[in-house]
């Protein structure tokens, strides 16, 4: 089996532009290599930077595919009844050449394919920054920094990994409610009035347009809110209901973690901090590139819609629905994707009114392999990897897709009448492809295994062009 490739900033295999040009490129039918304006073309170019990065364990000799016989591929898979028509875009990653196109320009209903967009804008705009939690603290009137009563505020910062877990529990980089329990006794603090959640940072509804009503119950996604422990789940990992109001369940848990560190509590409650208390307790989340790769990973739709208020809140706008759809697409067409045809009214992908061109997810791809924004790879390190991975773990393992074992990394997406599938894969003659595959199938139906036999094929696939016939006069000459 061929390892799995992993993107390096080794030497550049061609020079290509801003990603403005990319973009436009793919949409005129493929994305071959474009100088940058007032770049030198060749190695490096004159501002130092490559332009497609080496893929580790590729042959940069291999063959290029050809359009035709990738669709020849293809058809048989893409053509089952189960999948009703999906739409289907397929690119080389090296030249950039457009392979396959079925309605790859029509905006579809993506499901989870859609956090690649808000990775990302994440990715773009602070990829290294960390989620910080806070308690800031008021004593009594008239009283001392640690006279008894005062109140403290756990202040949310759009931080999911906030957990209520002890430490040693298995979770060492997460944020813990302990830690910040233990640094509040270290300030001097033995007693409160009162504890307040302040969850103010996000703004707006708290579910989505589009989002059905049973996703809370269901445990898919906790109400979105900056200030939240375990995502609104009973314990870390627990499946079933999220908690109806997470600020709430953040301020009581926070509560029997400052009692169990030997600080008393009075009352319980919500609110926003005062502005003038003083901060003595903090937090922070692992880097957001390393929430991103969980996001993806795991396809956490917590996170998804946390980091893209978080983008919305850098850019100035709102931290809401509104504000983080309105900044995601933003930010990516900053980067030069493609956006028309986007509707957004969330961005995990949860609303049944989400609608993108599956070629803009491969744009996203794109954009990734190459180095003009080299923060941008962890959007491939992320992908979940075919029977080993995240939301791919448990596939692949059929012998009609077991090709794509190990070879296929990509983004899954499933609502009740959708089922998605956009990532890379390495062919049979080592050359890097990206793809989108969205069907309008119901899930039950088994459109999921439909999708991996699809990209199985693709990863099977040696579709360099059929040899061209000698004409008649050369043959006799070669004879």
């Amino acid at each position: 089996m061929r390892s799995v490739p992993e993107v390096i900033s080794a030497a550049p295999v061609a020079r290509l532009g801003g990603l403005t040009a990319l973009a436009g490129a793919l949409f005129a039918g493929s994305l071959a290599p474009v100088p940058a304006a007032g770049a030198d073309a060749g190695p490096g170019g004159a501002a130092g930077r490559p332009g497609v990065v080496a893929l580790a364990g590729l042959d940069p000799a291999a063959p290029a595919p050809d359009p035709a016989a990738v669709a020849t591929r293809l058809a048989g898979t893409l053509g089952d009844p189960v999948l009703a028509g999906p739409a289907a875009f397929v690119v080389d990653a090296s030249s950039g050449r457009v392979l396959l196109d079925q309605r790859g320009r029509v905006p579809a209903t993506p499901a989870s394919t859609l956090k690649t967009v808000v990775a990302t804008a994440a990715l773009a705009t602070f990829p290294d920054d960390r989620l910080r939690t806070t308690v800031v603290h008021s004593p009594p009137p008239g009283g001392s920094a640690t006279a008894p009563g005062g109140t403290l505020w756990l202040v949310g910062g759009g931080d999911p990994t906030l957990t209520a877990a002890p430490r040693g529990g298995g979770y060492p980089a997460l944020s813990r409610l302990a830690d910040l329990a233990g640094q509040v006794r270290a300030a001097g603090i033995r007693s409160v009035g009162q504890v307040l959640g302040d969850a103010s940072l996000f703004v707006g509804p708290d579910r989505a347009p589009g989002w059905r009503d049973n996703y809370v119950t269901d445990g898919d996604v906790a109400p979105v809110s900056a200030l939240a422990v375990d995502a609104g789940r009973s314990a870390p990992g627990a499946i079933g209901p999220r908690a109806p109001a997470p600020p709430a369940a953040a301020a009581a848990a926070f509560a029997g973690a400052l009692t169990a560190a030997g600080v008393q509590v009075g009352s319980i409650g919500l609110g926003r901090a005062d502005p003038s208390a003083r901060e003595v307790a903090a937090v922070r989340s692992p880097p957001v590139r390393v929430l991103v790769e969980k996001m993806l990973s795991e396809s956490d739709n917590d996170l998804a819609e946390s980091l893209g208020r978080l983008v919305a809140h850098r850019r100035g706008l709102p931290a809401s629905f509104a504000g983080a759809t309105r900044a995601v697409t933003d930010t990516v067409a900053g980067l030069g994707i493609p956006t028309a045809g986007m509707t957004l009214y969330d961005v995990s992908g949860l609303s049944t009114g989400d609608l993108i061109p599956p070629a803009t997810l491969v744009a996203l791809l794109r954009a990734a392999v190459t180095a003009v924004r080299p923060e941008l790879r962890t959007l491939l390190t992320g992908l979940p990897v075919a029977g080993f991975s995240g939301t791919l773990d448990d596939r692949y393992g059929t012998s009609d897709t077991a090709a794509g074992a190990g070879e296929v990394r990509a983004k899954t997406g499933t609502l009740r009448n959708v089922s998605s599938l956009a990532g890379q894969v390495v062919d049979a003659d080592g050359r890097l492809l990206l793809f989108a595959f969205l069907s309008p199938a119901q899930e039950a139906t088994g459109t999921k295994a439909a999708l991996d036999r699809v990209a199985a094929a693709l990863a099977g696939c040696g579709c360099r062009a059929a040899p061209t016939a000698p004409a008649a006069g050369r043959a006799a000459t070669a004879r």
